[in-house]
């Protein structure tokens, strides 16, 4: 069954209801729903969710200027973005693909079609995950280097990066040191165990209390706790 987290941003509350019954009909059960823009925003930055499902026509802030927020921040450029339209609204169609919108579906919509393309973007999720990673508050992207935690840029040196990005990779995995400057710097490049120590601190310290999430395995080496 699907485990993939949805945020549906609506603030008609029928459409709501329908859209959440479809996603639990069809094995989504991690649903989360705001109904109007600053609220859907505030939501997808704190839970960072799989997918988007983005009504145009919401009260305050409308679905454009949160696509818009959302394309343009490092920590939730990455999350697929359904936009709900009504037939009327082909301009506003074409602003929101252009804005980085990943696909819309016209109200009336079929739930089957919205259930299918749902799974496509999802799909295509995948496909990306190994150049960008999630872990709770913290988005890594291998494309432009970036690290963002709750929103905010991390600057980490390339050998910083290159370490926490192994250890939140294969989270929950064990790695001593010698496997870390190996992974990370390959065979015989001389760096000592002590200098991978020193930067697992400075990476802790760059990530403030996040940083407690890499774990030292007493006489081992280091891992990255599992996400929640």
């Amino acid at each position: 069954m699907p485990k993939d987290r949805i945020l549906i941003i609506e603030d008609e509350r029928e459409i709501q209801q329908l859209l959440q019954m479809n996603l639990t009909l069809n094995g989504f059960h991690d649903v989360l729903i705001a109904s109007d823009g600053e609220s859907g925003l505030a939501e997808a930055r704190r839970h960072l969710p799989n997918l988007i499902l983005l009504d145009l026509m919401l009260p305050g802030m409308d679905g454009l200027s949160v696509c818009r927020l959302l394309k343009t921040n490092p920590a939730t450029s990455g999350i697929p973005i359904i936009m709900l339209t009504a037939k009327s609204e082909e301009s506003d169609i074409v602003l929101g693909l252009e804005m980085g919108a990943n696909d819309y579906v016209t109200k009336p919509f079929s739930n089957k079609v919205l259930i299918s393309r749902i799974r496509v973007q999802l799909r295509r999720d995948e496909t990306t995950m190994k150049s960008i990673i999630r872990c709770g508050d913290l988005v890594m992207n291998d494309e432009n280097r970036s690290v963002v935690l709750k929103g905010e840029r991390i600057e980490l040196t390339y050998s910083e990066f290159e370490i926490l990005w192994l250890l939140a990779y294969k989270r929950g995995r064990v790695y001593t040191r010698n496997q870390i400057i190996s992974e990370v710097k390959g065979n015989d490049y001389p760096v000592t165990e002590r200098a991978i120590d020193v930067q697992i601190v400075n990476i802790r310290r760059k990530l403030g209390d996040w940083g407690e999430n890499l774990e030292t395995v007493r006489g081992v080496g280091y891992r990255m706790r599992e996400c929640e």
